[in-house]
């Protein structure tokens, strides 16, 4: 980024917040500088390092025979993992490393730069490709979740090659990264993160004969503990960065206080902590469960970061308020309505593959593994789907004690989320593949900078068997590549109308909107038989002249079919309406009907999609100039995928139809006809009771 780039993106920062942030930030920035003082070099670190003056004890451990209470095949699924570490072998954000028998702490992978381990931390930019590469490579592993996983091999295993590789990375880590010097202090979820690992790897090494010589007996390993709270207790994400990030650092904090009581200031890091995490956790979900981010991939995060400090305060006798615990339960409960019949998650937003713990291997998935934590920790209800206990799930559940009783939880799943405007039309269990589908009708993201959302309004998510067949592409990069960021998170993107090629959302960087799109929901039904659904969003009212966008979408069961009707209020813009296909999807276009097929899927099937005529449609893949047709499966992944694309010009009172058809196998064609009347009565018919609630709102 040029010196115009970055003041030009300071301005647009800072004029998203208010004075009293301004104030806190310039108060910040002087800390830090003033702290050079406090930084710790390498050097500094003498080689033999003397036990600390006094005896510390570790907090809560594991119940006795907790190791049996884990299923088999979870068990043998991690030692896979561990062993492949122990060969080095570990794939991080879609990189498949061959380095982790001994990492360099400090090297990306992607683009071969190595960060300075001894630059002062603070005249660091973490976001500048130049200075330290691909910062989400190197972070991901300095979190210590690799050990995490290590550490429990040695706990189901007894496996001594396990733990002495967990330690002698620990070792490195702290002997590579003294207080305040590399870019490894340059952020406060990194730090709450790694503080978890600390408080886990102490735990389960337990009985394994090195690990007070480890810990509490080595005086850099309680120093480097020391260091982390002290940075927590200083740096706290205040204003409009209070989102995950100030959840991952209240709950590093806690779980380190209880787990690690050794410090004059434990208690006061403790109660401090706890205050903070929860009135953070209300302040970052709506009362429904859902993440104020509106992105599915943090929904899941915060709450396995706030469930692993609310068991932590539980062990250590200091437990959270039940406001707190009820918030959390809400946010398993709603995970659980919305996966899909795999077990799979909305894709709205931003998704980092993130992990506020690692007991399981990777594979098992970060919603499988909230999903198995939340029936331990609270019980599953009747109409949650199916889900299997894991390590993690086991342990934790094991530490917390007997499953809390929560009052209030929804008797039946719940399709609609009215806080957060998020709405599910599916089919039920009749045997076929589940028709699920998520709409988008609520406010565009949290805070005044709203990061990781998208402008993604009225769009539509649609899935077969658990197959994206109307798919959100996903996120694929944070830093590095401007074009790729831009593109993930824009409306055209994402399944939905632009008006005169310009995001419904103002973009002012990478995570940056100084303009929010919100949506409105205005209608949601369901007879049994068929589910409909309208809304609309303000986000092109800034054009001239003003346009709005409503869209409604029916789910009719017996036809298994969706249709969807988009009306545009206000003339004379150009239009765009994309519908972006799975990975696993073909396509063929001919005119405005297009035949879909996913025939290698897990759920096979075919379906055709009639688009709206007054529209050029035109079948796109993997282009990059402009980009167009790509999907992320995670962070660091792209791979093309078909995106059909309509132009043409607004028209008011002339809505535009598209119907999607799930077909039986072989059944391909239909007279046209047929087709064409079937879609005008369900046009009108949406557009007609979309009108009238309209007019009853007033």
């Amino acid at each position: 980024m040029s010196t115009t780039s970055r003041i030009g993106w300071y301005a647009r920062r800072a004029a998203r917040m208010s004075p009293a942030e301004v104030a806190w930030r310039a108060r910040d920035q002087a800390l830090r500088m003033a702290w050079s003082r406090r930084q710790v070099r390498r050097e500094q670190i003498p080689a033999a390092v003397s036990p600390p003056r006094s005896v510390h004890q570790f907090g809560a451990l594991l119940p006795p025979l907790t190791a049996t209470k884990v299923p088999e095949e979870a068990k043998a699924a991690v030692v896979v993992a561990a062993d492949r570490l122990i060969r080095g072998e570990w794939e991080v954000l879609s990189v498949a490393r061959t380095d982790l028998a001994m990492p360099d702490w400090f090297r990306d992978p992607v683009t071969g730069r190595r960060s300075s381990p001894d630059r002062f931390a603070f005249q660091i930019n973490p976001r500048s490709e130049h200075q330290v590469g691909n910062i989400k490579q190197v972070w991901e592993i300095s979190r210590l979740q690799h050990l995490t996983l290590l550490a429990t091999a040695w706990y189901l295993t007894r496996d001594q090659v396990y733990a002495r590789r967990a330690a002698d990375q620990l070792r490195s880590w702290c002997r590579e990264n003294p207080f305040l010097s590399g870019v490894h202090w340059t952020s406060g979820i990194e730090i709450g993160i790694r503080l978890i690992s600390l408080a886990w790897i102490r735990r389960l090494l337990d009985d394994w004969p090195g690990v007070a010589s480890l810990f509490e007996h080595d005086e850099l390993t309680v120093q480097q503990i020391h260091w982390h709270q002290r940075y927590l207790a200083a740096f706290t994400s205040r204003g409009s960065s209070a989102n995950n990030h100030v959840i991952a650092e209240a709950a590093g904090q806690l779980v380190a206080s209880c787990a690690f009581p050794w410090f004059p200031e434990s208690e006061r890091w403790r109660q401090k902590s706890a205050r903070l995490l929860e009135r953070e956790l209300l302040q970052n979900t709506f009362p429904s469960g859902i993440g104020r981010e509106l992105a599915s991939d943090y929904q899941c995060f915060v709450a396995e970061l706030g469930l692993l400090a609310a068991v932590e305060a539980g062990a250590a006798s200091r437990p959270l308020g039940a406001a707190a615990w009820q918030r959390l339960c809400a946010m398993t409960d709603s995970a659980a309505a919305l996966v899909d019949e795999r077990m799979r998650p909305p894709r709205q937003g931003d998704g980092d593959d993130g992990r506020a713990l690692l007991l399981d291997a990777p594979e098992r998935g970060s919603w499988p593994s909230l999903l198995a934590l939340g029936d331990a920790l609270f019980g599953r209800l009747d109409w949650w789907p199916r889900v299997t206990a894991g390590v993690a799930s086991t342990m934790i559940g094991a530490l917390a004690g007997a499953a809390r009783s929560i009052p209030g939880r929804p008797a039946q799943r719940p399709s609609r989320f009215a806080d957060a405007g998020i709405t599910l039309l599916r089919t039920h269990g009749d045997g076929a593949p589940e028709i699920w589908c998520r709409l988008d009708g609520g406010p565009h993201g949290y805070l005044s900078i709203a990061a990781h959302a998208h402008a993604d309004a009225l769009s539509v998510e649609v899935r077969y068997g658990g197959v994206d067949v109307l798919a959100d592409p996903g996120t694929y990069c944070y830093h590095g590549e401007p074009a790729w960021r831009s593109y993930f998170r824009s409306t055209i993107a994402h399944n939905t109308v632009e008006f005169d090629s310009r995001n419904q959302s103002g973009d002012g960087g990478p995570f940056l909107w100084l303009r929010h799109a919100n949506g409105r929901e205005i209608s949601v039904a369901d007879t049994g038989q068929a589910a409909t659904w309208t809304a609309e969003h303000d986000g092109y009212l800034s054009l001239r002249p003003p346009a709005r966008h409503r869209r409604s979408v029916q789910l009719d069961r017996a036809s298994r079919a969706i249709d969807i009707v988009d009306e545009i209020d206000g003339g004379g813009h150009d239009l765009r309406l994309a519908f972006h296909l799975g990975p696993d999807v073909l396509a063929k276009l001919d005119g405005a009907c297009a035949l879909l097929r996913w025939p290698g899927a897990s759920a096979p099937g075919v379906a055709r999609l009639e688009l709206p005529p007054q529209l050029r449609w035109s079948l796109h893949r993997g282009e990059i100039d402009p980009i167009l047709g790509w999907y992320s499966r995670g962070l660091g992944q792209r791979i093309p995928a078909f995106t059909l694309l309509g132009r043409g010009h607004g028209v008011p009172g002339a809505p535009l139809a598209t119907r999607l058809e799930f077909l039986s196998v072989g059944e391909t064609e239909k007279p046209a006809i047929f087709r064409s009347a079937v879609s005008r009565r369900v046009s009108d018919s949406l557009v007609s009771e979309a009108r009238e609630i309209q007019t009853e709102a007033g």
